[in-house]
């Protein structure tokens, strides 16, 4: 035990300068605690660096280790009369620095975990069959297209196509079966089928 350390009465030396989130400093009722002595200020002194490195070899990052050594310190400034009567204090703060790391690395996982379910499911492309429909569709004339595809694939009726075109009834079953054979003529012409390699 150090000289300071064997402190028995008069006043609390004054707080050291601790870089701390002064939201870590206010006990529940708002009241400032008891400044620790300069006992803290010298373990602080001796004991970051090394606990820093620590944290970066095991977190890989040097700000983080850093944060999480500036918590595990700010808490024990909290603690520190009892603290500094432990065999170990530096102990203490290791203990609680490793505890605030495994967590926010359980919470990164956690956090991980649930991005991926948010990503999108991955849709496979269109098969050769629909990529050689969409040409030939594309080489139809526009009204025949239109015809074809508002009938087969949005299964409106022929009047309800009439309508929406502004033309007879009549006129839609013609563009129908003019698409309709030109399509057969595409999809059937060995330059636009499918071929294995």
């Amino acid at each position: 035990m150090t000289p300071t350390e064997q402190r028995t009465g008069g006043d609390p030396p004054p707080t050291p300068t601790v870089r701390a989130d002064p939201a870590h400093t206010a006990n529940a009722g708002g009241a400032q605690p008891p400044g620790p002595g300069p006992d803290f200020a010298e373990f602080y002194a001796a004991r970051y660096g090394p606990m820093t490195v620590a944290l970066y070899a095991y977190t890989g990052d040097l700000a983080t280790a850093q944060d999480l050594a500036q918590d595990a310190f700010c808490r024990a400034y909290l603690r520190w009369p009892a603290i500094r009567t432990y065999e170990d204090p530096s102990a203490w703060v290791r203990r609680v620095a490793w505890n605030l790391a495994t967590n926010r690395w359980r919470r990164l996982r956690r956090a991980r975990a649930y991005a991926k379910t948010l990503r999108e499911p991955q849709v496979d492309g269109p098969s050769p069959d629909r990529v050689a429909l969409v040409s030939a569709l594309a080489r139809l004339p526009a009204r025949h297209r239109r015809a074809v595809v508002l009938y087969h694939l949005a299964d409106l009726p022929t009047a309800e196509i009439a309508a929406q075109e502004g033309v007879a009834e009549a006129t839609v079953r013609v563009w129908l079966h003019r698409g309709r054979t030109a399509l057969s003529a595409y999809l059937s012409d060995p330059r636009t089928e499918h071929r294995d390699a």
